[in-house]
Formats: C-alpha cells, structure tokens, sequence
C-alpha cells in the first residue's frame, strides 16, 4: 500500500513537472516571436509562464535552453502521432502525402517562429546551431523514408538524397507563408499543390 501511494505521488510530481516545462516553453516562444530573442529575458518568460526565475533555470539551464525546448515544441504543434499513423504500413505514394501534409501543418503553426530562430541566428552564434538542427533532423528522417522505399519507387536516375533535394527547395516555409498570405492560398490549396508537383517530380510512373 505504501509503495503505491509513493508510485502515485512520483506520478503526480512528473505530471506537474510537466506541466510546468510546457507552460515555460509556451511562454518562451510567445515572448520570442512578439519581443525577439534578443529582447526576451528568463525573468519575462518566468513572470509570463507564472513561475519562478529558478524554476526556469532548473527546468531549462538557460537561455539557449528555453530556445531549445521551443524548436523542439515545433513538432508538437504539427501533429506527428498523425504522421506516425500515416507512415505505418502506407505505399509510398502516402508516405510522400504523409510528410508533405506534416510539413503544412508545421509551418501553419510554426512557421513564425521558424523565422524569427532563422533571423536571429544571423547575429547570436548560439542560435545557429539550433537554427540547423530542425532541418536537418527532419532532413535525415526524410532521407531514411525514402531510402526504405522499394527499388524502381523513385523516378529514373534519381537517388534518396536528390528526392530529399528536390523536396527541400519545394517546402519551405517562406513559399508557404507567400502563399497563404498575399496571394490568399488556403493550406489545403499549398498541401494539394506540393503534393502534386513532388509526386510527379519524384515519383516512378507518377
């Protein structure tokens, strides 16, 4: 009986801690794309997230911390449990489908702060290597889909890494905030436009 009680109580301050690093984290990006990295100090997004200064240290360490817990928040907002239900036994016509509709939703989310990390890493040295990390973890993770496809998948001539090339220069966030701001694209319209052209372009037989 003892035991489980101290089980509960172990599950319930995980819980809490939790909580409170994702509270910070919301906190941190919000202050990051309104104010800039620059202009956001760790007491801001303390007083922001309703925490303390040393909670923030603990949860994070430091600055550079909280910007590292926010890149890594991205993917959350784009839903990848739905990507992970999409890849899962899927041909590759889906597969392509899948990480394309993935990407929409990180930039339709995200894509604010993924150019606010770009423009300040431009002048804080501490922030281009995060600023790397994003594209190329999801660049890695593309090249090992694509290279799990079956030969004769991808067009004549074409190998993994052009395919993730060619995908590279065709999703990328300022096409899609073009395209969904000024000229009024809906995020279905980009999706649909993106996964047509690189179906076309990479595909066997498309």
């Amino acid at each position: 009986m003892e035991s489980q009680r101290r089980r509960y109580e172990s599950l319930v301050r995980t819980a809490r801690a939790d909580e409170t690093r994702q509270r910070i984290a919301h906190a941190a990006r919000e202050l990051f794309v309104s104010h800039g990295w620059a202009h956001t100090t760790v007491r801001e997004v303390a007083r922001r997230a309703e925490v303390s200064v040393p909670t923030v240290y603990s949860a994070y360490g430091n600055k550079k911390g909280l910007a590292l817990a926010v890149v890594d928040s991205m993917d959350l907002t784009a839903d990848p449990s739905a990507l992970v239900t999409e890849l899962a036994d899927s041909p590759p016509r889906q597969q392509l489908a899948a990480a394309i509709g993935f990407d929409c939703r990180l930039f339709q989310h995200s894509g604010d702060l993924i150019r606010l990390l770009r423009e300040a890493a431009r002048t804080e040295p501490e922030l281009a290597d995060i600023h790397r990390a994003g594209p190329r973890r999801g660049e890695e993770a593309l090249l090992a889909l694509v290279s799990s496809w079956p030969r004769g998948t991808l067009r004549d001539g074409l190998t993994p890494q052009l395919a993730v090339d060619t995908y590279a220069a065709v999703c990328t966030p300022d096409t899609y905030a073009d395209l969904t701001g000024p000229r009024g694209w809906t995020p279905d319209d980009v999706q649909r436009l993106w996964t047509d052209l690189l179906t076309r372009e990479l595909l066997a037989g498309a």
